[in-house]
């Protein structure tokens, strides 16, 4: 990992073909290594830092957990009190994992994607940042997935 991006180096004469396997073996490896690592204590403690730091502890929820979810960053069920966080956002950088978090929680005051939303999620001073990289992590995942 390089700046929280997988570099993989391998010989220049290895085809296409066979870089891709290695890329998708590596990460997938990363990624065992990751929920190794990586616990729900972990993103609970987390988002509580966030809560109090962005939503002056004002936020309840019942749990925040980490879960397989290839379309999504994340989800919130504002009534049950649920937060799930995509088991491949713990490869993302921590300023954009915060990110995600903020999003969550800010859906257990506003369930919509609307004004008041926006300013809960803008309290965290990188969330057009974050937002910018994640649209080009999907956009590449999408690139990958047509080459495939």
């Amino acid at each position: 990992m390089v700046a929280g991006t997988l570099e993989l180096r391998v010989p220049a004469s290895m085809s296409e073909a066979e870089r891709g396997r290695w890329v998708e073996r590596m990460r997938e490896r990363l990624r065992r290594q990751v929920r190794r690592t990586r616990n729900d204590v972990d993103l609970e403690d987390r988002a509580q830092r966030l809560n109090q730091r962005h939503f002056h502890g004002a936020l309840r929820w019942n749990g925040v957990a980490w879960a397989e979810q290839e379309s999504r960053w994340g989800s919130c069920s504002p009534a049950a009190g649920g937060i799930r966080i995509s088991s491949r956002a713990a490869e993302l950088p921590p300023w954009v994992l915060d990110y995600i978090l903020v999003h969550e929680l800010a859906h257990l005051r506003e369930p919509g994607h609307g004004p008041e939303f926006w300013a809960l999620c803008n309290r965290y001073s990188l969330t057009e940042r974050a937002r910018g990289y994640l649209m080009a992590v999907d956009h590449l995942r999408g690139q990958q997935e047509l080459t495939e």
